[in-house]
């Protein structure tokens, strides 16, 4: 089964999912040897998973699901569902496409404490910052 499209490497769910583990992980404050203990493997093992390397299996993120106190479906939280006879692979649709850093987990963690005012200067803060334009008018 073909992991993406040629040689680009892990399919973009792969990376999502992975990407959701990580961001769980870290904010839940566990490395990757602690979680990798606590599920019966190595900190490689979840490198991998959370690259997007290696997918993981149903039942492997079932264990993941219970350790973290999550349901299933919050790795796939942000996903795009494909549109009524378009194929899923051309619709996928991920939060972000870098790595999770402790500074945008806290900014994260913060922006709920402003008013909607300081977050729209904040986004727009952001969005300058990062070489973006306004995504779209109803913010």
């Amino acid at each position: 089964m073909a992991r993406g499209k040629g040689d680009e490497g892990p399919h973009l769910v792969d990376r999502h999912v992975g990407r959701r583990v990580e961001t769980r992980r870290k904010a839940l404050g566990y490395s990757q040897s602690q979680l990798g203990a606590a599920l019966g493997l190595t900190f490689q093992q979840i490198q991998k998973y959370e690259k997007g390397a290696n997918r993981i299996s149903a039942s492997k993120l079932w264990e993941i699901a219970q350790f973290f106190k999550v349901e299933i479906g919050y790795f796939f939280d942000g996903l795009t569902a494909a549109a009524p006879g378009v194929a899923a692979s051309d619709t996928v649709s991920l939060d972000h496409d870098y790595p999770v850093t402790r500074q945008s987990q806290e900014i994260a963690r913060l922006a709920p404490r402003l008013s909607l005012s300081q977050q729209k200067a904040a986004l727009a803060m952001v969005r300058e910052l990062a070489g973006e334009q306004k995504a779209d008018a109803q913010d």
